[in-house]
C-alpha cells in the first residue's frame, strides 16, 4: 500500500483513489481507467492546472466539478486523475 506523508497526517493513495471514485459515482461523471483503454498519453496543454489532494475532499468535488462543467471525461492514470478539455489539462494528484 503506497501513502505520502502530508505535514504530519498520512494520506494513503489507495484511500484517495476510492474517495474520486466514490464521488464520481455520486456526481455521475465519466471516467476511463486503465480496465478500459489499451493506452492513455496524457500530454501537457497550453495551460496546466494542478490539484494537489491533501486530505480534503473539497479538493477532489472541484476538480470533478470541471469535467461536469466543461461536460468531459475523467482519466484515471496510476494515481493521478486527468480532465482534457480544449488546450487545458486539469490534473488531480495525491
Amino acid at each position: 500500500m503506497e501513502s505520502i506523508i502530508v505535514g504530519k497526517e498520512k494520506i494513503d493513495k489507495e484511500d484517495f483513489v476510492k474517495r474520486v471514485y466514490e464521488n464520481v459515482n455520486e456526481m455521475k461523471i465519466p471516467l476511463i481507467d486503465e480496465r478500459v483503454y489499451d493506452k492513455a498519453a496524457i500530454k501537457p496543454g497550453t495551460v496546466d492546472v494542478t490539484f494537489k489532494y491533501e486530505g480534503d475532499d473539497s479538493v477532489i468535488k472541484g476538480f470533478l466539478g470541471l469535467a461536469d462543467y466543461y461536460h468531459t471525461v475523467v482519466i484515471r492514470k496510476g494515481f493521478a486523475f486527468y480532465i482534457p478539455w480544449n488546450n487545458v489539462l486539469f490534473s488531480l494528484l495525491c
